[in-house]
């Protein structure tokens, strides 16, 4: 062990409880803070689960410094003295998740620029695992978090976090632990025999966070769930999502393919431009529409997504 990670060690034996953050499958999360005032984000499970905090920890080393990827801060695993649980400590999210984000618009359709300004991000995260061999395998709003930009003008960074179900280069493609149900493709859920994972996992998953930033949400049919498509998308936006939930696996495009659509090209989703507040949205335009004054809007047709009615469902 290095003499700095010896001393990030000694920093972390002291750390104090700051806050409850958090609980997901298999475990919780709190805020720390070391003895030089830093906050960490605290991962522990019981030792059960060992396993998928040793691969989580091991992917977040292997992506360190990559600006999509969650990192963590400290050189090692942490198992309590008592060897009932174990950890891992990563940089604190201040800002929260990106469910946390889609909430706060209750139902109502994030701005189309903001969205694009989301997916554009979770998608340069997704090509840097996919172009290496990895596989998220539960992409979702709550594994997505949220930091402040070290960027002028821009109002919050994405990164992916999660990934204890994740597939790594080594990982037999056949064997599938499972992600969220609502999240998960037709050919992970209606099965009969071996799944066969790879990245188009995580594209459809990326469309269902897409749809879900717009407003859609996801209703049980049977054992699969399917996803109501938005009625006021722009025809970019919709051929996106369309690219995304391609029903055949093998069709769907590939991350490197949706970095070169037009519906993420940065220099329509990532202008310096501050989004508004929720209570502001009804009367919110992205810089780059022209929208008719007020008096002229209910005669403005509506634009619809790939489906020919309106309410229609995808993913059945």
């Amino acid at each position: 062990m290095s003499r700095d990670d010896r001393e990030v060690v000694e920093e972390f034996s002291s750390l104090e409880f700051v806050a409850f953050l958090g609980q997901g499958g298999f475990g919780s999360v709190t805020l720390m803070r070391d003895s030089k005032s830093r906050l960490h984000a605290e991962k522990s499970s019981p030792v059960y689960y060992i396993k998928n905090l040793e691969k989580e920890h091991r992917i977040m080393l292997r992506f360190r410094n990559h600006p999509r990827i969650v990192e963590t801060t400290s050189p090692s695993l942490h198992i309590d003295i008592n060897l009932q649980r174990c950890c891992i400590y990563m940089e604190f999210a201040s800002k929260g998740t990106l469910h946390n984000m889609i909430s706060s618009f209750h139902g109502r359709p994030m701005p189309e620029v903001m969205v694009g300004r989301a997916v554009l991000m979770i998608l340069q995260g997704l090509e840097a695992l996919h172009s290496n061999g990895y596989v998220h395998c539960d992409l979702k709003p709550a594994n997505v978090l949220i930091f402040p930009s070290k960027n002028f003008g821009q109002p919050w960074d994405l990164k992916l976090g999660d990934f204890g179900l994740s597939k790594e280069p080594s990982s037999d493609p056949r064997s599938f632990s499972g992600g969220t149900k609502p999240y998960m493709p037709p050919e992970a859920v209606r099965t009969n025999g071996v799944v066969m994972i790879g990245p188009a996992v995580d594209v459809w998953s990326l469309g269902c966070v897409d749809l879900e930033m717009f407003g859609g949400r996801p209703q049980k049919m049977g054992d699969i769930y399917a996803w109501r498509l938005p009625k006021l998308v722009s025809p970019v936006a919709s051929d996106f999502l369309k690219r995304c939930m391609e029903l055949h696996p093998s069709l769907r495009a590939t991350t490197a393919d949706l970095l070169k659509h037009p519906f993420v090209a940065p220099e329509r989703v990532m202008r310096s431009v501050i989004p508004p507040r929720p209570d502001q949205m009804l009367r919110y335009c992205p810089p780059a529409l022209r929208c008719p004054p007020p008096a002229m809007r209910n005669n403005v047709p509506r634009m619809m997504t790939m489906a020919t009615r309106p309410g229609d469902f995808i993913g059945c």
